[in-house]
This record gives structure tokens, C-alpha cells and sequence, in this order.
């Protein structure tokens, strides 16, 4: 009986290159495969920069394959990656949301385009370094859990899966603590054992998203507002602005002042205080659920951001769209970034967040008011 075939999608890193590794172990037949995304021009990146996809990233993912005995292929995916990430990452901006470059990346090129292309490869399956779990029960259905190590999870950034990628798809090292990755790519003489992991948006060098933006738009001067609609001052564009944040505004007050909400219809950054930070409820689009979607609403948790804590929560569906309401207001909720639900262990579903229960001036009615 012939092995199944696994294509394992290779940084670079460390961990999907133990994910390899220990599928070779296990007895697949394992191909390695890296997606070359985006060409970063090494003159104008900082040698502190950790983000991956790098001429250096694609030797070491080679060197990990030549050490296990398996076979490397390296598939260009840079039109794929600009269409669906990069020109993505900045409408979003240009719409006064915050994007998640690496969600994108997931969905679009990471799954979707990976497990095309490895139908061409006959592969069974298609596996990645990601800290998550799958667990298919006796009907064949697959559940997307959190990975062992809590605090590596990253179950947040695969909420977008569909269940025919989900029963092809192995995630070996999510069943480990991080130390335990490294352990073993030192005791089986990986050469990117104690290689950092990448940290930047991998296409923007030394993490400087606004030079990138800025290099690529014609950001349009406006209006800064405070709750009350009182002018305070100018902005040089809203994509160079977040929910939440509170660093280069610009203004001299004499207090503390948040960006509270962004409007790109109306080019304008509402500030205010920190308390007008909270919110309760929020509408989430474009949801995706793992599971089957509920008939009514249920209490779940939800994460906002990928670095945040489960929070408590009622979610109601409403069709493609889902109503939020936590327990406690929950500060920054940010348009454009995802809320994930989950079940104790299990990723429900997620979507990306529109419309916060607010009424600040230079925003639209909030859909949130209007339907209590």
C-alpha cells in the first residue's frame, strides 16, 4: 500500500519545518513546498526585520528538505499574493479599516491556492507549522480546535476554512508547546533550530506600514474631529490611522486623546477620551462558520484581535452577518479586523468586524442602534 502524500507548505521556520518532519517520521510521503509571495528589495529592509518569505527563508526551507531526504518545490504565488493581501491590506486602510494581512494570506494563497496546486502533486493532504488542531469525528466532520500551547495559538487566523480544507488539511505541530517544536528540530538536527520567528507583515520592510501606504496612495488631508464634532485639527490621510490609537495625531490639547472612529466618506479621524474607546455590540460580516450554523443565538466566547483574550458573548446569526454582544464592553473594537467564536476549545466561526454600536458625529447611523 502506497504512503499518503503530504505537501507541506515551508517557511523557513522553525515550525513548519518539524512539521515536516514529524509527518516523515510518521510515515507520509512528504513534500516540501515554499510560496515565494513577495520580493522585498534587501537594500531597503532593516537586518532587524523578522518577517519571512526571504531568498534566505527559501534556502533554509531547501537545506531542512535535503537534511529529511524530501523532495522542495518553490511555486511562485507573488500575482496570487498581490491581488488578494497586498491590494487588500490597502483598500481596507482606504476605507478606514484595519486590516489582517495574514488572514488574507491564509484564506486566499496558504489554503486555497496551496491545496490547488496540490492536487497537481496527487497529494492526500496538505499540511502547515500552524498552532491549531483538527479532530474529525465518526461522521466525517472535522472541528478546528486551539492549539496545545495557549499561548502560541493560532487558531484566530484559520477561522476562514472550509470543511473540504479542513478533512485535507494536517496541522502536526499544534498538538505541542513551542519549546517542544525547538527541542525537537536541535535533537534531529534541523539548521533553523533556534532561527527567530518571523514578527513584520512580511511585505513591509522594518514594519513600517504607513511609508508603505504612502508610497502606493494619494492620501487626502481632513478634518480631525472630536465627539462633539469641534474641529481640532488636520490629518494627513485615514489610512495612517487606527481605532485605538493615540500616537501621532498631531494635536496639542493638553489631554489624552484615542482616535474613537475613522469615516472615509467623509475623510475624517473622531478622537476622544479613552472610556469612549468601550463598546458592547458589534455586527461581524461575511461570517464564516466551522460548524453548523445556529438557529438562534448562542453564548459563546469571542476573540477581536489576535493577541486578545476569549471574552464572553452572545452571538446571533443573521444570515451572512452576525450580531455580538459581550458581557462587558470591550475597548478598541476595530472595523476590518476579525471576531472569532469559539466554544471552549473549538473555533465556531468568524467574520470580519463592520458596524460598532456608537453615534458619534461624522459616522453613519450605527445598524447596531437600529436594531437594538
Amino acid at each position: 500500500m502506497s504512503k499518503k502524500r503530504v505537501i507541506v507548505a515551508m517557511s523557513g521556520g522553525v515550525d513548519s519545518s518539524v512539521a515536516a518532519l514529524l509527518l516523515n517520521q510518521a510515515g507520509f510521503e512528504v513534500i516540501g513546498v515554499t510560496l515565494r509571495l513577495w520580493t522585498i528589495n534587501r537594500e531597503d529592509n532593516s537586518p532587524l526585520h523578522q518577517g519571512c518569505c526571504s531568498v534566505e527563508d527559501t534556502d533554509d526551507a531547501r537545506r531542512v528538505c535535503q537534511e529529511l531526504g524530501i523532495r522542495h518545490y518553490v511555486i511562485n504565488a507573488e500575482n496570487e499574493f498581490k491581488k488578494h493581501v497586498v491590494d487588500y491590506f490597502i483598500e481596507e486602510y482606504q476605507r478606514g479599516r484595519t486590516p489582517h494581512p495574514c488572514i488574507a494570506c491564509n484564506d486566499r494563497i496558504k489554503f486555497d491556492f496551496l491545496l490547488k496546486r496540490s492536487l497537481a502533486l496527487d497529494a492526500d493532504f496538505i499540511a502547515t507549522g500552524h498552532y491549531a488542531r483538527t479532530l474529525t469525528g465518526a461522521d466525517g466532520f472535522t472541528r478546528l480546535l486551539r492549539g496545545i500551547d495557549k499561548g502560541k495559538d493560532q487558531s484566530y487566523v484559520l477561522f476562514g476554512l472550509q470543511q473540504h480544507q479542513l478533512q485535507r488539511l494536517l496541522l502536526p505541530v499544534g498538538r505541542f508547546p513551542k519549546s517542544s517544536i525547538r527541542s525537537i528540530a536541535a535533537e534531529n538536527n534541523l539548521p533553523i533550530a533556534d532561527k527567530p520567528d518571523s514578527q513584520d507583515i512580511c511585505f513591509i520592510p522594518q514594519g513600517d506600514y504607513r511609508s508603505f501606504l504612502e508610497a502606493r496612495l494619494k492620501p487626502t488631508v481632513g478634518k480631525i474631529l472630536d465627539t462633539n464634532g469641534q474641529l481640532l485639527g488636520q490629518h494627513p490621510g485615514i489610512e495612517f490611522f487606527t481605532i485605538g490609537q493615540r500616537r501621532k495625531l498631531g494635536l496639542s490639547t493638553g489631554e489624552a486623546l484615542f482616535v474613537i472612529a475613522l469615516n472615509s466618506e467623509e475623510n475624517t479621524v473622531i478622537v476622544g477620551a479613552e472610556e469612549q474607546l468601550y463598546s458592547q455590540k458589534f455586527l461581524i460580516e461575511r461570517i464564516n462558520w466551522l460548524t453548523r450554523e445556529p438557529l438562534s443565538p448562542v453564548n459563546v466566547d469571542v476573540k477581536i484581535r489576535y493577541r486578545s483574550s476569549m471574552v464572553p458573548a452572545t452571538v446571533t446569526p443573521r444570515g451572512p452577518d452576525a450580531l455580538v454582544e459581550f458581557i462587558q464592553p470591550q475597548r478598541a473594537i476595530t472595523p476590518g479586523q476579525a471576531a472569532v467564536i469559539y466554544f471552549e476549545e473549538e473555533v465556531l466561526g468568524g467574520g470580519f468586524i463592520n458596524t460598532i454600536g456608537s453615534n458619534l458625529p461624522g459616522t453613519k447611523p450605527s445598524l447596531i442602534n437600529s436594531i437594538g
